[in-house]
């Protein structure tokens, strides 16, 4: 074992709680949530910041020690890579997004450029043991919020999905956000799918969520491979423990995507507990694609939004192609969240109904 100063902490290690002094092993468990340091071997000027456990981000340079977490992930836009069979000190490996999930990477987008390889220096040391010397390799599983397998009682919940990443789906959910909590109501918001970078639900939060957890809080660096819908109820449990009157729920990746989103669908319990379904959709194809998918599986898309609501001519081709409102959520904020609310009985706030029963 040996001691390193870390130069970058990246968000996907919140759970371990690291300091900028580590003690690093060289037996590297190769599975995914290990807690891995390693060197920055490449200079890049496109995809080169690592966001840090406060959700800043931060530019990375060749030469930077940091700390990440092994993990999947599977992008369209971005990169897709998996955790190897094994990882030794040494290793040559690959920083697959911007929240510090590292793994070997198996394709790249054109637009983000060849991954940063990162040079593997050993695994964090945890010691659970006060005042022994014996330490064992960290991992980000378990975290705060347990795995569930069953929900407890749901307030109204709004799941917001999409065809592909980048396609609006936080710009809708923080617009539903705003407006909710603008009419008085308590919001408590979950992203269940994705890989693991907390710029999307500290958004959330900075448009009034009450409180706002992710898988990652779980334990998972990304839905790939893992218990997606223990961790889905988990999530959804976890923020309806605040006494919040709307559940705004944020499905990441797209709904073909090997994040699980259509598994958390399927499943009964959570398909029932969304009272409102909201689509993003990059083109109008997409949009009736995605509404015909929901369809076979017995959901509706109640609204769809989206740069495929971006003009009129979009909004025409939805509404006569699916049976959902088509509605901007940038430029008809206060129409979609009316919509979303309507659809929930959710038009007045707790306290309003209250005063006026």
């Amino acid at each position: 074992m040996s001691r390193l100063q870390l130069d970058k902490i990246a968000s996907s290690t919140r759970n371990a709680g690291l300091h900028h002094h580590v003690v690093v092993g060289p037996e590297i468990p190769a599975r995914t949530g290990t807690v891995v340091v390693g060197r920055v071997l490449d200079e890049k000027t496109v995809y080169n910041q690592i966001e840090d456990v406060h959700g800043r981000m931060m530019t990375y340079h060749a030469g930077d020690v940091v700390a990440g977490v092994l993990g999947a992930r599977q992008a369209l836009r971005g990169y897709s890579g998996v955790v190897p069979e094994k990882v030794a000190v040494g290793d040559h490996l690959h920083l697959l997004n911007l929240g510090g999930v590292i793994g070997v990477c198996t394709s790249q987008a054109p637009e983000v450029g060849p991954p940063a390889r990162i040079e593997i220096l050993g695994a964090v040391m945890r010691f659970p043991e006060l005042g022994r010397r014996i330490g064992e390799p960290a991992n980000i599983f378990p975290g705060p919020v347990p795995i569930a397998e069953m929900l407890d009682r749901l307030p109204p919940a709004v799941f917001v999905a999409g065809t592909c990443m980048h396609a609006g789906k936080t710009a809708a959910a923080c617009t539903i956000v705003r407006g909710a909590t603008r009419r008085g109501l308590r919001v408590g918001c979950a992203k269940v799918t994705g890989v693991a970078l907390r710029r999307d639900t500290l958004e959330m939060m900075d448009h009034g969520a009450h409180v706002a957890y992710t898988f990652a809080d779980v334990g998972f660096p990304s839905t790939v491979g893992v218990d997606v819908l223990g961790a889905a109820r988990g999530c959804l449990n976890a923020a309806s423990a605040y006494a919040v009157d709307l559940l705004v729920v944020e499905l990441g990746d797209g709904l073909l995507g090997d994040y699980g989103v259509m598994d958390i669908l399927k499943a009964k319990d959570l398909a029932a507990s969304a009272g409102c379904i909201v689509l993003a959709a990059n083109d109008p194809v997409g949009a009736w694609g995605g509404a015909l998918l929901l369809e076979q599986i017995g959901l509706f898309a109640d609204v769809i939004t989206g740069p495929a609501t971006d003009n009129e001519a979009g909004c025409k081709s939805i509404v006569a192609n699916t049976k959902g409102h088509a509605i901007n959520a940038r430029r008809r904020g206060d129409e979609l969240v009316e919509v979303v609310l309507g659809k929930l009985g959710l038009t007045r706030s707790p306290l309003a109904r209250a005063v006026n029963s």
